[in-house]
């Protein structure tokens, strides 16, 4: 709802087992594996993602190093680390605040570079000087050091949240494989509509990495929504920005979603940002480019785009697809039941100058490979009204369908009253999500009120947004990536606390 006006990848620590022997803690269990990628390529040039697997101990202080196997491969511009090079021997440092790697850690790198005709993948890695060959290994103790009946191996404990669950509709709740009810609780974060092709900075605003996913974990959150764009997930000439579209885009995606899922946290993949010019009652701009919201998604590019994710995740049912942000066709059509079929049916809808993807449409696509993933969908008004959600109701094979609403304090549908009337009888027949909470004075008060309401209705509720704005022009719920709360954040990292695991 607010300001829709990075690239890194992920590792993981694992504790060694422990011995009987005492071991020195200069021969602490080491190990790791190194996954190399090259996200993006030009005529000269490339951008590489390193995903370190730590299989040791912790450890306080890391260097990542490896050889290019030509001369031609420069590092020309790094994140996350400190990085130098010296002939083909590149060095990677850690930063001041991700230095600790706890057991089952990690630590996310990218780096942009030059290259000559040809661009191979180094073969070899080491971590702190540990060849990364992705075994564990514990020095073997000297012949001195014999065990005794007092030596007892020292525990290890394991801060791993498990990862995070497949899930299905069953009657009105979103429950685990196991049939455990699951609500969505957590928070949105935002960036990945806009950075790629507004403001062509990057794919994400922000860091994306395991120490900003652990702050997350820290509020107890286990759902977080991400905004995605459809022209830079599928290459379209409307960015022209290699590193940040197409392959580069999905493949950024895809290790965002992993490292979500591998910390416990459910993703919600979502439809932000689409393509088609619309100038009618409530635009967000001119542009037919996807750099603002539209009131429905375009038959050009969306069904394409919800089939590429889709084939990207099925087979993966932790991962949850919200096919488009904000509706909000009956703004252009010019009633309440125009607009209902228009985002159920899509095709020529009166005051939309494109052709429109009803849900029907994209719902279909998404089933259309196979794939199985629960599917959310908003309903008119900016997903503030669900008013006809029910009758309106694309068909589902799998009637894996969730409800989503957007609740603001400036919103119509913000009482109780409303909420009664409106939302409760669509909670009692299909699970219901608030996809968006938030409010614009950077207090907690109507949230308070609203997340009561929700808990008392079994409903999940995500806040806008993880990212450091500032909350005196919109909802924002942090002013540090570390995880600082804003006023505004603070009343849902309590709530969070209190309900969620």
């Amino acid at each position: 709802m607010w300001r829709r006006t990075a690239l890194l990848a992920a590792g993981i620590f694992a504790a060694g087992a422990a011995l009987a022997p005492v071991i020195p803690a200069a021969q602490a269990a080491a190990g790791c594996q190194v996954d190399y990628a090259v996200q993006s390529q030009w005529a000269d040039g490339f951008q590489g993602a390193v995903t370190v697997h730590n299989l040791g101990d912790a450890i306080n202080g890391w260097t990542l190093t490896f050889d290019f196997p030509t001369a031609g491969q420069k590092v020309t511009q790094g994140w996350s680390a400190t990085w130098t090079q010296s002939g083909t021997a590149v060095k990677a440092v850690n930063s001041s605040w991700n230095a600790a790697l706890p057991t089952n850690g990690s630590v996310s790198l990218g780096f942009l570079g030059s290259s000559g005709a040809s661009n191979p993948v180094p073969t070899s890695f080491k971590l702190n000087g540990v060849i990364c060959n992705g075994d564990t290994s514990t020095p073997t103790p000297s012949t001195s050091a014999t065990p005794t009946a007092s030596s007892t191996p020292t525990p290890t404990t394991s801060t791993d949240p498990g990862a995070a669950p497949a899930l299905h509709v069953s009657g009105n709740q979103v429950v685990t494989a196991a049939g455990t009810p699951y609500r969505f609780l957590g928070v949105n974060r935002s960036g990945g509509e806009f950075a790629c092709i507004k403001n062509r900075t990057g794919i994400w605003d922000g860091p994306m990495d395991q120490a900003s996913v652990t702050a997350m974990r820290s509020w107890k959150i286990r759902t977080v929504r991400v905004p995605l764009n459809e022209e830079c997930w599928l290459g379209t000439t409307s960015n022209p920005v290699p590193e940040y579209s197409g392959t580069a885009y999905q493949n950024e995606v895809k290790r965002y979603v992993k490292l979500l899922i591998d910390n416990g946290i459910t993703p919600i993949v979502e439809l932000h940002w689409s393509y088609g010019a619309y100038t009618g009652n409530s635009s967000g701009c001119a542009d037919v480019a996807a750099v603002c919201q539209k009131p429905m998604p375009d038959t050009q590019y969306s069904p394409a785009f919800w089939t590429g994710v889709a084939n990207a995740f099925k087979g993966n049912d932790a991962v949850v697809f919200d096919l488009f942000n904000e509706p909000y066709p009956e703004r252009a059509t010019g009633d309440a039941t125009s607009g209902w079929k228009c985002w159920r049916d899509g095709g020529t809808c009166a005051g939309i100058n494109y052709s429109v993807a009803g849900f029907q449409t994209l719902v279909n696509a998404v089933r259309a490979t196979g794939a199985t993933n629960v599917i959310v969908l908003g309903g008119l008004a900016y997903s503030n009204d669900l008013s006809q959600w029910l009758a309106y109701k694309p068909a589902d094979p799998l009637n894996n369908l969730v409800a989503m609403a957007h609740v603001y304090n400036f919103n119509t549908c913000a009482s109780t009253s409303c909420w009664d009337s409106q939302l409760a009888p669509v909670a009692a027949q299909v699970p219901l999500v608030f996809g968006e909470i938030g409010e614009n004075d950077c207090a907690h008060g109507f949230v308070d009120g609203l997340m009561n309401w929700a808990d008392a209705h079994s409903v999940g509720y995500l806040g806008w947004t993880w990212n450091t704005w500032d909350c005196a022009s919109g909802p924002s719920l942090i002013s540090d990536y570390d995880g600082t709360a804003t006023a505004f954040g603070q009343g849902i990292k309590t709530r969070l606390a209190a309900v969620s695991n």
